[in-house]
Order: C-alpha cells, then sequence, then structure tokens
C-alpha cells in the first residue's frame, strides 16, 4: 500500500496532464496513473499530427452543454493566451491556419514534450501500462492497479470520452461516475462524418473526393436554436464529412433533416437573366462555375430544371440552396473526433470541476457534459477544466 500522494489523476491525456501540472506546482504530491504505453495518444494524432492545440477566438458560445452556462468559469480563469505563454515559453514553433486555429509548425509531440517537462518540473509522477481495477471510497479513495494500490484523499478522473476506440477510449469514467451516484448526459458521436441512407449512397458516393464550400444547417427546435456551419463538405464512399459536416453533425439529433446551401451567397437565377440566356445548357455552364464539375453534372442529373421559365429556375435554385438530407447515422466513435455528453455538469462546482456529492472527487476534460466546436476549443476546454481542477485539488 503506498500512501505517499495527495492526489491521483486518472489519464495521461490533456485534460489530466493540466491539472497535474497545476497540483504540482501547488506542492502537491500528485501521481498520474495512465493505461496506454504513452501519455497524451489523442494529442498526438490530432490536428492531423500538428494538435491544433487552442483557438483564439473562444467563448462560451463554443460549447455545448446541458447547461449552456457551466463552462464559461473555467474558460474565464484560463484563456487561449494562457495556454500560448506556456507554448512559447518552450520556444515551441506555431502558426494560425485560419479562424484562430492555432497549430505546431513541427508536431503534436512537441506539446506532449512539452506537458511532460512541466510535470517533471512540478515533481509530477506518471505511471505508463497502468490499469485500475478498482476504485472504492471509505474516508478516502482506495485505487486498486495491477500491481499496487493506493490510499489518497482526492482523485480526478480525466479518462475522456469514447472516442477514439484504436487508441484505448472506453467508457472507465461514466462506469465511476454511475459508481459513486453521479448522473450522466447519455454520451454519443460528435464531430462525426455522416452515413447516407441507401438511396442517398447510390446517389452521391461514387463523387469520394468532390470537395466543395457549403452551408450546413439544422432547423430550431425548441430545445436548440437554429445552428449553421459555412465550410467546406467532403463526399465519402459512405456519406459526407469535411469540416462543415463535422460541426454540424455535434447538433444533429439523428433524426431530423440537415440542409446544404451548396451556393451560398449566389443569386444563380439573376445571374441567369443577366447573361441574357434562360435556358438548361446556360443553366448548367452556370452550375458549373458554381460548383466542382463531378457534382453539377451528377446534380443536373437529379435535380433538372422543370422547363425554362423564370419559375423553373427559381425552384432550381431554391433546391440548391436547401438541400435537405436525411441521413442513416453517424460513423460512430471510431470516427469521431469528440464525445459529447458526460458527467452531468450539474453534479459538479463550474469553478473546481469537483462533484458535489462525494467530497474529494473531481472529473475534468472529455468525461464532462461539455463539448467544443471544431477548430482547437476542445483542447482549450481541457486546459482550463485541468487548470482548474489543479488548482483546488
Amino acid at each position: 500500500m503506498n500512501r505517499n500522494y495527495d492526489v491521483i489523476i486518472l489519464g495521461a491525456g490533456a485534460a489530466g496532464l493540466m491539472c497535474a501540472i497545476e497540483a504540482g506546482k501547488r506542492g502537491r504530491r500528485v501521481l498520474v496513473l495512465e493505461r496506454a504505453e504513452r501519455l497524451g495518444k489523442k494529442i498526438l494524432i490530432s490536428g492531423g499530427g500538428r494538435c491544433n492545440f487552442t483557438n483564439l477566438h473562444t467563448t462560451p458560445e463554443n460549447f455545448f452543454s446541458a447547461n449552456p452556462h457551466f463552462a464559461k468559469s473555467a474558460l474565464a480563469r484560463y484563456r487561449p493566451a494562457d495556454f500560448v505563454r506556456l507554448v512559447e515559453k518552450h520556444s515551441i514553433p506555431f502558426h494560425e491556419k485560419k479562424l484562430g486555429q492555432l497549430f505546431c509548425d513541427r508536431a503534436a509531440s512537441d506539446i506532449t514534450a512539452m506537458l511532460e517537462q512541466e510535470c517533471r518540473d512540478a515533481g509530477v509522477e506518471i505511471r505508463l501500462n497502468t490499469k485500475v481495477a478498482e476504485l472504492r471510497k471509505n474516508d478516502a479513495f482506495t485505487v486498486q492497479a495491477e500491481d499496487s494500490r493506493f490510499v489518497v484523499p482526492r482523485m480526478v478522473v480525466a479518462t475522456g470520452g469514447l472516442s477514439i476506440a484504436k487508441i484505448g477510449a472506453t467508457s472507465f469514467g461514466y462506469d465511476l461516475a454511475r459508481q459513486f451516484g453521479l448522473k450522466i448526459v447519455p454520451p454519443r458521436a460528435a464531430l462525426v462524418p455522416l452515413v447516407f441512407s441507401d438511396r442517398d449512397r447510390r446517389r452521391w458516393c461514387n463523387l469520394a473526393g468532390v470537395s466543395t464550400e457549403v452551408v450546413a444547417s439544422v432547423r430550431a427546435t425548441k430545445r436548440n436554436p437554429k445552428q449553421s456551419f459555412r465550410e467546406n463538405m467532403l463526399f465519402t464512399h459512405r456519406g459526407l464529412s469535411g469540416p462543415a459536416i463535422l460541426q454540424i453533425s455535434s447538433y444533429w439529433d439523428g433524426q431530423s433533416a440537415l440542409y446544404l446551401d451548396l451556393a451560398p451567397d449566389r443569386n444563380l437565377t439573376v445571374e441567369l437573366r443577366t447573361r441574357g440566356h434562360r435556358e438548361q445548357a446556360s443553366w448548367k455552364a452556370l452550375l458549373r462555375e458554381v460548383l466542382p464539375r463531378r457534382l453539377a453534372d451528377r446534380w443536373l442529373e437529379i435535380h433538372p430544371p422543370e422547363g425554362n421559365s423564370d419559375r423553373a429556375f427559381a425552384d432550381a435554385e431554391h433546391q440548391l440552396h436547401e438541400w435537405e438530407i436525411r441521413p442513416e447515422g453517424t460513423e460512430g466513435y471510431g470516427k469521431a473526433e469528440v464525445t459529447a455528453g458526460g458527467v452531468d455538469t450539474a453534479e459538479l462546482s463550474a469553478q473546481s470541476m469537483k462533484s458535489r456529492k462525494v467530497p474529494g472527487l473531481f472529473f475534468i476534460g472529455e468525461v464532462v457534459d461539455v463539448t467544443g466546436q471544431l477548430g482547437g476549443f476542445n483542447f482549450q476546454w481541457a486546459w482550463a477544466s485541468g487548470y482548474c481542477s489543479g488548482q483546488a485539488v
């Protein structure tokens, strides 16, 4: 039995390592237990291997949760500029790609190396290849690993969500929350490609590889406002992907229709009239200017104008701006960048991430019901929630 630690953190990902660093700086004796063979595996594969480590334009509106206000406190206490200062301290070169998204110039391993060095400087101990078999609480927490047993007053669960299974994602964090009586918002895949129905797959999937800019939207409901994102969409062998689709997937309820505007900001009927030719050939030429040629030709096969009148072309344009699709589903946790849902924020303190029911128990990062949009926001939530818990353990 080992009693030499003040806090054990389960999970050596972004949130867990940030918590460890901050707790170690405050003189806490910290042990991080990680079941994988290396730390920060999700960091290493993020951003195409370059790690989109934060977003300069982070606001609470870039996150969704059953309680949209929960993330505000943590995001205000640890901002993108705070993490940028840490990156600059370690002389890691980085750049802004677009829309405030910051990426490493070299590789995501620069970020994991930085976090590992900060842990060493703070006196944090990290044990890899360590699976926790059992966690109990009486006066303190007893952690039973495969070859060791620890008793500590405080526990932090930073085990992530169900994505991505191939790098070892499990439901362990949710299982622990349920074990201690905490409510769970049902997890679901988010920032994930969508799968066409059989009919749409036959129509569109031989366009795999074709990309075009769209506005992807979901209609407003009683519980959620309308959401829309203007970015690129990509046809795949099974459905749709690309930034616009990943973004809107997080707001899709799994049943309702999605709407795609294939010609944002274009008034094709007026353009056609200005050219002085209202005929099918002119319409085809115009669509080939607006869309990739293969997509334009396929669109015309399926949605030809019904005549050469102004009304016919107006109706044809409306279809282009309001392409309604009903996906069969998503590609699931295997392709999802994050998991939405998780530990109900009503169970936690927004200032410290501490359980309201179980003294000394904290949940941080992706395991909590706070999910960011695409573009570095989920990392910023990891840093912020890890920082706040590290200040409190």
